[in-house]
Formats: C-alpha cells, structure tokens, sequence
C-alpha cells in the first residue's frame, strides 16, 4: 500500500512534535507548550477526517495514528511530572498501564501471526493478526487522561493552583479508570480478537 499519504504525514508530524512539546513543558514555557498541544490536538482529529473524507486510510495508518497517541501521552506524563505538575505515582500508574498495553499487544501479535515467523514479517503492519475492541472504560480513560493533561498544563498559564478541586476530581477519575481499564485488557479476553 501506499503508506505517503497526507493523513499519515500529519500523523508523523504529530510524533516529531511530541518531543518538542515535552521540552517547552520541561522548561517552564508553558504558554508555548498549550498552543503545540491544541495544534497537535487538531491534527489528531484532522488526519482521521482526512483520511475517511478521501478515502486514505492505510493499515500502517491505523497502526501509527494511535502509536503517535500513545507518545503524545507518554511525553507529556514524563514532562508535565519533571516539571512539578504531575505527581510521580500517577506518571508511573499511566505510564505503567500503557507499557503493558504495548508488551501485552507485541506478546499477543507475536502468538497470533501465522507461520513463518519472521522479524520482518512481525513487524509488517499490512499483516493483521488479531484486533482490539477497546471497552468504554478505556475510552473514557483516554478522554480523561487527555482532559488531565491539557488541564494540568493549563493551569499555570490561566493562573489556576495546581491543587484545585477540579483537577483533583480529574486526578482520582484518571486513577480510577486507568486501573479500571487495565484491569479489563487483563482479564477480559474478548477484547482481542485473532484475524
């Protein structure tokens, strides 16, 4: 397939952002780093918009879209908690539940792929081995963990202490369905389901 199409280039540009986000936040230009954010977060709606509109959507498309999701979430975590803004339980409990989300999807790719079983042929996303049905939970949880992110990040731009109650609610709902959510990958093997 042809994987040089405008949505996935706007993807990618999503991933060459994300590390550029991350510094800003780490180094305190936290009005720069909200107005990175909201563009990037534009560019994730636009390139799925796109890529329905014009009918180019892509197998490498539907692999990189929420790859450049999960490295947009995992800098701004890292960067939002070595700023301060974060604390560092709940960095580790996003972090954590997305590092098993991936070693859980490589193990799981890996059992599903049919014979022969090469690395190149692991790693070719026009192979589908199996599809994940994400439960509503874990939808929820990406939505809230967004919401928490732009939310913290914002703050010390509109002059709002980090310790406000609405970012503590937002804090406890983000624990809550994170440990929900992955609970349910865990246990729930009709998420998952082999091509």
């Amino acid at each position: 397939e042809n994987i040089y199409t405008i949505p996935n280039a706007i993807t990618f540009a999503r991933i060459c952002a994300s590390p550029v986000i991350g510094y800003y936040i780490s180094a305190h230009q936290y009005p720069l780093a909200l107005s990175l954010l909201a563009v990037a977060a534009v560019s994730d709606g636009l390139d799925g918009f796109i890529a329905r509109r014009f009918n180019m959507k892509t197998h490498f498309g539907t692999v990189l879209d929420p790859a450049a999701d999960k490295i947009l979430m995992t800098v701004l975590t890292i960067s939002l908690c070595d700023a301060g803004l974060l604390s560092f339980p709940l960095a580790a409990l996003i972090i954590g539940r997305d590092v098993g989300l991936v070693l859980g999807t490589m193990v799981y790719r890996y059992t599903t792929l049919p014979a022969p079983k090469t690395w190149s042929r692991y790693w070719d996303v026009s192979l589908p081995s199996a599809e994940v049905h994400p439960p509503l939970i874990s939808k929820a949880n990406t939505l809230l963990q967004l919401v928490l992110m732009y939310g913290t990040l914002a703050a010390p731009v509109y002059g709002v202490p980090i310790d406000h109650v609405a970012l503590e609610l937002l804090r406890a709902s983000v624990v809550g369905t994170t440990i929900a959510s992955g609970a349910m990958y865990l246990f729930d093997r009709s998420l998952v389901k082999k091509l």
